[in-house]
C-alpha cells in the first residue's frame, strides 16, 4: 500500500511539475510577446516624438517668420495711417483754404454787384415731391421719368442742368448765380444768405427781396414757410426777417424807430389792399420825385415782430389761392409785404432815451396817417419848421418782401373758367416783368413798368436805388424741366441788369 502510495504521489508531482512547467513556459512567451509590442511601442514613441519634434521647430519657424512679416507689415501700416492723417490735414487745409479764396471772391463779388447797381439773383433747388409724378396712367411717358431728377445744385453757385429724356433733344446747361442752395438746406441756411439786408436796412438802403418760380417750386415756402408754432424750423424768410429787424431795433436807442406794416396783392392785374377792412382796391401812381407809391394804402404800426406775423397770418387767410392738377393750393396772386421802418430825429427822442451829446432840433412833420392807419395826404417826408441852420429829418426805409405767384403751363395745370383768367393775368405779368428785365439790360431809352400793375408796383425796387434780391425757384424734376429753365433764364437775365447803384438815405438837409 505504501508503494502504491508513494508512486501516485509521484505521478502527481511530475504532473503538477509538467503543468508549471507548461504554464511557466506560456507566460514566458507571454512576456515575450509584451517585451516586443513594448519595444515596438517605444520605437514608434520615438519616431513620433522626433516627428513631432521636428514639425514643432518648423511651425515656430512658420509663426516667427509670420510674426516678422506682421511686425514689417504693422511698420508698414503705421507708415501708411501717418502719410494718411498727413494726407487728411492737407486736405482739410486745402478745403479751408478753398473755403476762405470762395468767401473773399464772393464778398468781392458782391462787392462788385453792389458797386455796379447789379441784381443779385440766388437758386433754390427743392426737393422732389410727390407732384413730380406724372398725372395720370394715359401720360405717354412713364411716371418713373416725371420724377427724374435732371437739375443738381453741383456747389453753392452753380446749377446744372442735364436731361436726356427719350424723344427730346438733350439737354446740357450750366447757370451761375451768386448762391446756390441745394435740397439738402434748411430755411435757417437760405435766410442766412439774406440777413444781411437787414443791416442794410437799418443803415438806411431801400431792400427788396423777390422770390420768383413756377407753381409748386416752393416759392410760398421759402419766404413764408410753415405758419404753425410747432414748426419754427421751417419759417420762411419773412417771419425770420421780422424777428432780426426787431432784435437789431432792440440794439438802437429805445423808441428811435418806427416799424409800419402794409401788405398788398395784385390780383388779376389789380392791387388790393389786405390789410383794409374791405380788401380795398388801390392805385398805384408815379409821384413828382419819379417813384412809384399806392394810394389810400393801410399801414399798421407794430411794436413786435409777434404782431408782424398775426398780421401776416391773417392776409394769408384773404390771399386769393384756387386748386390745379400741379398744385393744391396754388397762389392766384402776387403778395407784397413792406416793412416801413423809419428812424426818428433826434429831437422826437425822449430825453433819456437820446444819445449823449445831441442836442434837440425843432422840426415838424406833416401828418400823413390817420388813427386808421390810412394815408390821407402827400407823404413824401417831413416839412421842417422855417429855421436857419440843419435841420435832422426822420429818414425812412422800405423792407419789401414779394412771392410772386408761380408761372403755369395751361395744359398742365388743367385749370378752366376764372381760374384760367387767373392764369392769364399771372403769366403776363411775369411776362412783363421780364420785359422790364430785359429793358434795363439793354439800356433802352423807355422801360415798360406800367405794362402791368405789378412792375409798377416794383418800379422802385427794379429799377430804383433799393438792394434787390431775387430768389429763383425750380423743381429738380423732368416733368417741369421746361418752366424750370424758363426760370432759370430768367435769372440769368437778371443778373444782366445794371442799374443805379443802392444809394444810403440821409437825413441830414440844410434848411433856408
Amino acid at each position: 500500500c505504501y508503494g502504491k502510495f508513494r508512486r501516485d504521489n509521484v505521478r502527481q508531482e511530475q504532473i503538477l511539475y509538467q503543468n508549471t512547467q507548461t504554464f511557466l513556459e506560456k507566460i514566458f512567451i507571454e512576456v515575450q510577446a509584451l517585451k516586443k509590442s513594448l519595444r515596438d511601442l517605444y520605437s514608434t514613441y520615438v519616431g513620433f516624438s522626433a516627428e513631432l519634434e521636428q514639425q514643432s521647430r518648423c511651425f515656430l519657424d512658420q509663426v516667427n517668420r509670420a510674426s516678422e512679416r506682421i511686425q514689417g507689415h504693422s511698420n508698414d501700416v503705421h507708415k501708411l495711417q501717418a502719410q494718411v492723417l498727413d494726407l487728411e490735414r492737407s486736405l482739410q487745409e486745402e478745403k479751408e483754404r478753398y473755403r476762405m479764396e470762395r468767401q473773399r471772391r464772393r464778398f468781392l463779388h458782391n462787392t462788385l454787384v453792389e458797386l455796379r447797381g447789379n441784381i443779385r439773383v440766388h437758386c433754390r433747388v427743392r426737393p422732389l415731391l410727390p407732384l413730380d409724378r406724372g398725372l395720370s396712367d394715359t401720360d405717354p411717358v412713364p411716371k418713373s421719368s416725371f420724377s427724374e431728377k435732371v437739375i443738381h445744385a453741383i456747389n453753392d453757385d452753380t446749377v446744372l442742368v442735364r436731361s436726356t429724356r427719350p424723344g427730346c433733344p438733350p439737354v446740357n446747361k450750366v447757370f451761375e448765380f451768386e448762391r446756390v442752395h441745394g435740397p439738402e438746406d434748411s430755411q435757417q441756411t437760405v435766410y442766412g444768405e439774406v440777413s444781411p439786408l437787414l443791416t442794410s436796412l437799418l443803415d438806411g438802403y431801400n431792400v427788396c427781396v423777390m422770390a420768383y418760380g413756377q407753381t409748386g417750386s416752393g416759392k410760398s415756402y421759402t419766404m413764408i414757410g410753415s405758419q404753425s408754432e410747432e414748426e419754427l424750423p421751417h419759417e420762411g424768410i419773412i417771419p425770420r426777417a421780422a424777428r432780426e429787424l426787431f432784435r437789431l431795433i432792440s440794439e438802437k436807442p429805445a423808441n428811435s424807430h418806427l416799424v409800419e406794416v402794409s401788405v398788398v396783392e395784385v390780383y388779376n392785374n389789380e392791387v388790393f389792399d389786405l390789410l383794409s377792412k374791405d380788401c380795398d382796391k388801390c392805385d398805384v401812381i408815379t409821384t413828382s420825385t419819379g417813384t412809384s407809391d399806392v394810394l389810400c394804402l393801410t399801414y399798421r404800426p407794430v411794436q413786435s415782430a409777434a404782431e408782424i406775423l398775426r398780421l401776416i397770418s391773417h392776409v394769408l387767410r384773404l390771399r386769393a389761392q384756387n386748386s390745379t392738377l400741379v398744385h393744391a393750393d396754388s397762389s392766384r396772386s402776387h403778395l407784397v409785404v413792406t416793412l416801413t421802418v423809419t428812424l426818428k430825429s433826434p429831437a422826437a427822442l425822449a430825453p433819456a432815451d437820446r444819445p449823449q451829446g445831441v442836442q434837440r432840433e425843432w422840426w415838424s412833420p406833416r401828418c400823413h396817417r390817420s388813427s386808421g392807419g390810412r394815408v390821407t395826404g402827400d407823404h413824401t417826408g417831413p416839412a421842417p419848421c422855417p429855421r436857419s441852420g440843419l435841420s435832422q429829418s426822420p429818414v425812412r426805409t422800405r423792407l419789401q418782401l414779394v412771392d410772386l405767384a408761380g408761372s403755369e403751363c395751361v395744359g398742365m395745370s388743367g385749370v378752366t373758367g376764372a381760374a384760367l383768367r387767373e392764369t392769364s393775368f399771372i403769366n403776363r405779368s411775369l411776362s412783363a416783368l421780364s420785359d422790364v428785365l430785359g429793358a434795363l439790360s439793354e439800356h433802352r431809352p423807355h422801360i415798360p413798368y406800367r405794362n402791368s400793375r405789378l412792375t409798377h408796383l416794383l418800379q422802385d425796387s427794379i429799377g430804383g436805388e433799393a438792394k434787390l434780391l431775387v430768389m429763383i425757384c425750380v423743381s429738380p424734376s423732368q416733368r417741369f424741366l421746361t418752366e424750370s429753365l424758363q426760370s432759370l433764364g430768367f435769372g440769368t437775365r437778371a443778373r444782366q441788369v445794371q442799374k443805379e447803384a443802392a444809394r444810403k438815405k440821409s437825413g441830414a438837409t440844410r434848411q433856408k
